[in-house]
């Protein structure tokens, strides 16, 4: 008689352990997050100056984008010129709150020793009188209608941009718009809301923008260098949650579908998966997230105008990814960290001039020109990017 043995269930592993990159990045992001805080001035070393923990924090915030950008490209194979826009929303959003609040708290301050108390009409008019005067109106605009509520505001950081981007990608995708055709449209998407944004009567100061948004209201006792060491914990944290909610994503059943519909979307449907929604999820999800990153930017760069929603911000989004490294999230993040800041320091008079007697060679005005010979490069000779270098010298024998 034969003895039969029962075999042992293969314990199931946890997410981390089957993506231990995940883990690695997210070590380096807190090792990151404790040098900087450690070295700030916020802090008390005063090693780094509260300008640049600003700058860090922004940087943050671009890899955040970048991770989505990767995601909706680099995994799905949409080519969106137009992330950029959903970033500038979110900002726009949180900036209606800081200005409406911060102008607010003016307004009450400079009409609380008059004779007679204004009432909350006066003070409303006030308000407006003095974001709007600057294109010549006294109105609160409609769209304005939120911007005495934080937590509205904070709802509208995420549901405008992910509405905007449910509804174009659901009339693109059913259209089964795809390849060339469907980045020409985002970035027709971002010129027309960037051109629309440009003028007066928007309720968004047009070309003017939205000024002053490093002051916190509540918080304007507080110095900018804590202000800023609290914004860079938080675009810390922000690119933390997000890697590992995109790796989740891309991991499993559902992240072999939306390669596959990266690589061949037709043999996909015929396989019998609802293409058009795969992607529509991974569309607005990734606007969402940039939404946010916006949020948490544009406090940091204290304004935010039309020119920041332009074509050629998506343009440089996308340089960012392939630089990185498309089709891994690290190498978004190489990729934005890495043109960022050499953007910093060309353009913000870190790099010195040269000067070579018939010329001088001026970085602020060849910082682009530099950049695409860069894009160039890696293109031919490093098509996979900053990232497949990693790549190359893990699996190297």
């Amino acid at each position: 008689m034969e003895s039969t043995t029962m075999k042992k269930p293969v314990p199931r592993k946890s997410f981390l352990a089957q993506n231990p990159s995940v883990m690695w990045f997210l070590l380096a992001l807190a090792l990151f997050t404790l040098f900087v805080t450690v070295l700030a001035e916020g802090f008390g070393l005063a090693v780094l100056s509260t300008s640049m923990v600003k700058v860090l924090g922004m940087t943050l915030c671009l890899c955040l984008i970048a991770v989505a950008m990767d995601v909706v490209w680099g995994y799905c194979g949409i080519l969106s010129l137009g992330h950029f826009a959903f970033f500038g929303l979110g900002g726009y959003a949180i900036g209606m709150w800081l200005m409406y609040a911060r102008t607010e708290i003016i307004i009450r301050e400079s009409l609380s020793n008059a004779a007679i108390p204004p009432t909350e009409v006066e003070v409303t008019d006030a308000i407006a009188t003095q974001i709007f005067g600057v294109v010549g109106s006294n109105q609160l605009p409609w769209i304005w209608g939120f911007a005495d509520s934080l937590v509205l505001q904070l709802l509208v950081v995420v549901l405008v941009p992910g509405l905007l981007a449910l509804v174009f990608g659901w009339l693109a995708f059913r259209s089964r718009v795809t390849g060339v055709y469907l980045s020409i449209l985002t970035q027709a998407m971002t010129l027309a809301l960037s051109l629309y944004l440009f003028q007066n009567d928007t309720g968004l100061r047009g070309n003017n923008g939205l000024s002053g948004l490093q002051n916190i209201p509540g918080l304007l006792d507080v110095p900018q260098a804590t202000v800023a060491l609290w914004f860079f914990w938080a675009s810390a944290l922000a690119l933390g949650l997000g890697y590992l909610l995109f790796a989740w994503v891309v991991s499993g059943k559902f992240g072999s579908v939306v390669r596959a519909i990266r690589d061949n979307e037709n043999r996909v449907r015929f396989l019998g998966y609802h293409v058009e929604s795969y992607k529509l999820f991974v569309f607005t999800l990734t606007a969402v997230v940039s939404a946010i990153a916006g949020a948490l930017y544009y406090p940091q760069a204290g304004i935010i105008n039309p020119a920041e929603i332009a074509p050629i911000a998506s343009i440089y989004l996308a340089v960012w990814v392939a630089i990185g490294g498309r089709g891994r999230l690290y190498g978004a993040v190489i990729g934005a960290a890495v043109v960022s800041l050499a953007s910093s320091w060309f353009t913000g008079g870190g790099a010195p001039n040269i000067n070579f007697g018939f010329y001088q060679l001026n970085w602020t005005d060849w910082w682009l020109v530099l950049l695409g010979l860069g894009f160039v490069a890696v293109t031919l000779f490093f098509p996979k990017g900053i990232g497949g270098l990693f790549d190359y010298l893990v699996r190297k024998p």
